[in-house]
């Protein structure tokens, strides 16, 4: 036994017998004895356990792999330094990289597009119509379609966007409601967050019991304007006037992440091959030829020129080489012609983690079939209306109802004679639709499930974004005019063309699609 492991020994048993001489130790109940023992056993039998998953075994080969994987919760793994750190890399890599640029204005423009529109449904057709219209006007005066476009562009690359609401007195308006973009970095609590319970705060934001958030700490200025000075106070904002707007991934999880996060990586390796590729295509191009001699380096023996010179070429010219000397060209084989199956799979494991297609993330749609196309614009889509439903239930109804809360008070500015109170109202919101890539197979397709009551009107004309009442409206307004003006809907309306031809690779495969 090592010497280390015998001297404790040797004392505790030192410990014992005098214990023993002098009537000192204590009386041991042989049951409390026999439980330690029990536990004790019970504890080297759990160690001694392992699991058969390859994963949550370390060896030597994926020790490594594994180093940084650690057991904090989420707010403490997005602590405000890691989360200063994710955002200032993201924003350096969208401002410096076109296909990041792309790829989060395709993103914000997809799912916020001209905006959401009202459709309110309380029992008073003059009610609904009035609030419709004012809030649509409200909405173009503060431009919050803008607004909701940036907020969520802030998203994808500084993890959350900030909505702070405020009075706009030079709004032309009867509601003087407005709302500001607020850069996430001027939310937190800076040197102060260490003093408030993890629990009950998470760096800029209290929570009540429920976690609910009461308070925003507000910077007064930006932490990164130049004219902010060293330090500053955090200043609480009720949690009513402020709109946070992120998709957490953990539960429990506060603050947001950008988005391409696990990404950002691929985008620095796209940019320093391309840039890579560059250098080695001008080095090709700039040196037309390069001579070499079996000479002894320095020998100029021969009339040859020194290492390394440079000599001009004369175009046209007919030379002879000295004697020993032969003049060879570089091979500019560049771009190589695996460079497009690069960037490819780089664009492809950038675009899984933002859920959206390969074709939309590249810009480039042409080795797409219709069927492969289609059915990745319809998993895109999918993902699209579940981001909106969050937007609608944190956002765009808080939104309404501030606006609301405003607009009733102003005298004879709402028809609300009779009417229940707003918050048992029922309301919805339209988005712009997206076209079908056949808009002649949709018709079809609509005009069938029309036929059996499988759709309605509303539904169909919600899907492109529209109002179902207004367009019926304006149907029946063009069909008056035309009658008037002698003109038949048949005369106006083309023939319906036939269903388009498809080469015999996109007819297999969207009748692969379809069974």
């Amino acid at each position: 036994m090592p010497r280390s492991q015998t001297k404790p020994n040797l004392l505790n048993r030192w410990i014992r017998a005098g214990a023993d001489l002098f009537g000192l130790r204590p009386k041991v109940d042989p049951r409390a004895d026999f439980s330690r023992r029990v536990r004790r056993e019970a504890h080297r039998i759990v160690r001694e356990v392992r699991a058969k998953y390859d994963a949550a075994q370390t060896t030597d080969e994926n020790r490594k792999h594994w180093a940084n994987a650690d057991a904090l919760s989420a707010n403490a793994a997005n602590s405000p330094e890691v989360r200063a750190k994710l955002r200032n890399r993201s924003r350096y890599e969208r401002d410096n990289n076109s296909y990041f640029e792309g790829i989060v204005h395709t993103l914000a423009g997809d799912l916020i597009g001209t905006g959401p529109r009202l459709q309110l449904m309380t029992s008073s057709e003059t009610l609904n119509r009035t609030i419709e219209r004012e809030f649509g006007f409200w909405c173009d005066a503060i431009d919050l379609p803008g607004k909701l476009n940036l907020t969520d562009m802030a998203r994808h690359v500084d993890g959350e966007g900030f909505l702070i609401a405020q009075t706009n007195r030079k709004l032309s308006t009867p509601v003087q409601l407005d709302y500001l973009d607020i850069e996430c970095d001027q939310f937190t609590d800076g040197t102060l967050s260490r003093f408030y319970p993890t629990q009950r705060a998470v760096d800029g934001i209290r929570f009540d019991a429920y976690r609910n958030p009461t308070n925003y700490m507000m910077l007064p200025m930006h932490p990164g304007d130049e004219m902010a000075p060293g330090s500053q106070k955090p200043v609480p904002m009720p949690a009513s006037n402020v709109l946070h707007w992120f998709v957490p991934t953990r539960p429990g999880q506060a603050r947001g992440i950008p988005t391409v996060t696990p990404a950002l990586g691929l985008f620095a390796q796209l940019r320093r091959y391309s840039q890579a590729v560059l250098i080695a295509a001008e080095i090709a191009a700039e040196l037309a030829a390069f001579m070499e001699s079996n000479l002894p380096a320095g020998d100029g023996s021969d009339g040859g020129d020194t290492d390394f010179d440079l000599l001009e070429i004369v175009r046209g010219q007919i030379t002879t080489l000295p004697g020993g000397w032969k003049i060879s060209q570089l091979n500019p084989t560049q771009p190589t012609t695996t460079f497009s199956d690069f960037v490819n799979a780089i664009l492809r494991e950038i675009a899984r983690c933002l859920q959206m297609p390969w074709g939309l993330a590249a810009g480039d749609s042409s080795s797409y079939n219709y069927a492969s196309g289609r059915l990745d614009v319809q998993t895109y889509l999918r993902m699209i209306k579940l981001v909106r439903a969050r937007l609608e239930r944190l956002l765009i109804d808080k939104i309404f109802t501030s606006w609301l809360d405003e607009a009733i008070l102003i005298p004879n500015y709402l028809p609300m004679n009779g009417q229940p109170p707003y918050r048992d109202w029922a309301w919805r919101w339209h988005w712009d639709g997206f076209e079908h890539v056949d808009p002649s197979k949709e018709a079809n397709a609509l005009e069938t499930l029309l036929r059996i009551n499988a759709t309605t009107l509303e539904t169909a004309f919600a899907a492109k974004g529209q109002d179902w009442m207004e367009a019926l409206q304006q149907i029946a307004k063009e069909k008056k005019v035309m009658q008037e003006l002698g003109l038949t809907t048949a005369a106006t309306t083309p023939a319906p063309a036939g269903p388009p031809e498809l080469n015999p690779a996109d007819a297999e495969a969207e009748h692969a699609t379809a069974s």
